[in-house]
C-alpha cells in the first residue's frame, strides 16, 4: 500500500518525466539546428555595401554551421519591407535578417506608422559592421578645419549647402546631429545615395557633403575633396590624419551607419547563441576582415545582449534628434 508521501513523490517524478518528454524534442531540435539552408533577408538591393558584407561572411558562416546561407534581397521603405518579412517568419532560426540603423532604430521615429516594433518583434543576434561617415567639402569653400567650417556657417549661413544620401538616411541624421551640436543651420540637400552627393561636391555643384568612406576616399587622397572630420568615435585607419568630429570640437559626437543580424522574436536562445558564435568566427577571421574593410566598412561582432542594448540606445538617441529637427517621412 502506497503512503501519501510515496504517492506525492511518484506524481512529482512522473510530472518531471512528462515535462522532460515534452522538452526533449525541442531541445534536440535546437541542438540539431540548422537542418536546412538559412535564409538571410537583406534589406538593401544587390551590389550595395550591405549585400557585399553578407556575401563576404557567408562562406565561413556556412562552413561553421554546415548549411548554406541563401541571400534574399528585399529593399524598400527604409528597410521596413525586409524586416517585416523577418518579423513574420517562422521563428526556427532558418530565417534571419540583416537590418541597418534606420530600420532597427530611427524609422520608428521617422514613420507615422510602423509594420513592426524593432524592440519587441526581433531577437538581436549580433552587430556585423559599422560604417563611419566623413564631412567633406570642395576646396573652393576656403576653410580647412571643422572649427573654421562651423565659424563660416555661423557667420554666413547662406554660403553653405550640404548634400547627404537621402531623407531619413543615416547620413541625413548625421548632418542633423552635427547642426544641433554645433549650433549651425546648414541647408541640407537630399540625394539618392552618398555617391551622387560626393560627385556634386567634387564638381563644386555643392560646397559640402557627408558621405560614406568609399564614395569620398579616392577624392580625398587625390586632394580634390577636403576632409574636415569623420563621424565615428575613433579615427579610421584609412584617414589617420583626419580627426573625429568630437576631437575637432564637438565632444560626445558620434554617428555611424551600422548593420546587424536579427531573428524573429520567438527564435530559441540556443539557436541565437549558435548563430552568434558562427558570425563571430567569420568576423574575426583575418581574410574576411580584409574583405570587409576593403568595402570601407569595419567588422563589429558583438554578443546578442550588447547588440540589443545598442539598438535601444540608438533608438532613444535618434528619436531626440529627429524630434528636434522635425524630420518626418511618409
Amino acid at each position: 500500500m502506497k503512503t501519501p508521501h510515496l504517492r506525492r513523490a511518484l506524481c512529482a517524478a512522473l510530472g518531471g518525466a512528462t515535462l522532460l518528454a515534452f522538452a526533449s524534442p525541442a531541445l534536440a531540435q535546437d541542438a540539431a539546428w540548422p537542418t536546412k539552408p538559412i535564409r538571410v533577408i537583406v534589406t538593401f538591393p544587390p551590389g550595395g555595401s550591405a549585400d557585399a558584407i553578407v556575401r563576404a561572411i557567408a562562406p565561413r558562416v556556412s562552413e561553421k554551421l554546415g548549411q548554406p546561407l541563401v541571400i534574399e534581397n528585399r529593399p524598400g521603405a527604409g528597410g521596413n519591407i525586409g524586416l517585416t518579412a523577418v518579423a513574420k517568419a517562422e521563428p526556427d532560426g532558418h530565417t534571419v535578417g540583416l537590418g541597418a540603423a534606420g530600420a532597427l532604430s530611427a524609422n520608428v521615429s521617422l514613420y507615422p506608422q510602423m509594420p513592426y516594433d524593432p524592440i519587441k518583434d526581433f531577437k538581436p543576434v549580433s552587430m556585423v559592421a559599422v560604417i563611419p561617415f566623413v564631412f567633406v567639402g570642395h576646396p573652393s569653400v576656403g576653410v580647412r578645419t571643422q572649427a573654421e567650417l562651423i565659424a563660416l556657417a555661423k557667420r554666413d549661413p547662406s554660403k553653405l549647402t550640404l548634400g547627404h544620401g537621402g531623407n531619413g538616411t543615416a547620413m541625413h541624421l548625421t548632418a542633423s546631429l552635427f547642426d544641433q551640436m554645433a549650433g549651425t543651420k546648414i541647408v541640407q540637400v537630399a540625394y539618392r545615395g552618398s555617391g551622387p552627393a560626393a560627385v556634386d561636391a567634387l564638381a563644386g555643384q555643392i560646397p559640402l557633403a557627408v558621405t560614406d568612406l568609399p564614395a569620398a576616399l579616392p577624392h580625398i587622397r587625390a586632394g580634390k575633396l577636403q576632409a574636415f572630420s569623420v563621424t565615428s568615435a575613433k579615427r579610421v585607419p584609412a584617414l589617420p590624419d583626419v580627426p573625429t568630429v568630437a576631437e575637432a570640437g564637438l565632444p560626445g559626437y558620434e554617428s555611424v551607419g551600422w548593420f546587424g543580424i536579427v531573428a524573429p522574436a520567438a527564435t530559441p536562445d540556443a539557436v541565437v547563441t549558435k548563430l552568434n558564435a558562427a558570425l563571430a568566427d567569420a568576423l574575426n577571421d583575418p581574410a574576411t576582415q580584409a574583405t570587409i574593410r576593403g568595402l570601407g566598412v569595419e567588422p563589429a561582432p558583438t554578443t546578442p545582449k550588447a547588440f540589443g542594448d545598442y539598438i535601444k540606445s540608438e533608438t532613444t538617441k535618434w528619436a531626440k534628434v529627429i524630434r528636434t529637427a522635425g524630420i518626418k517621412l511618409e
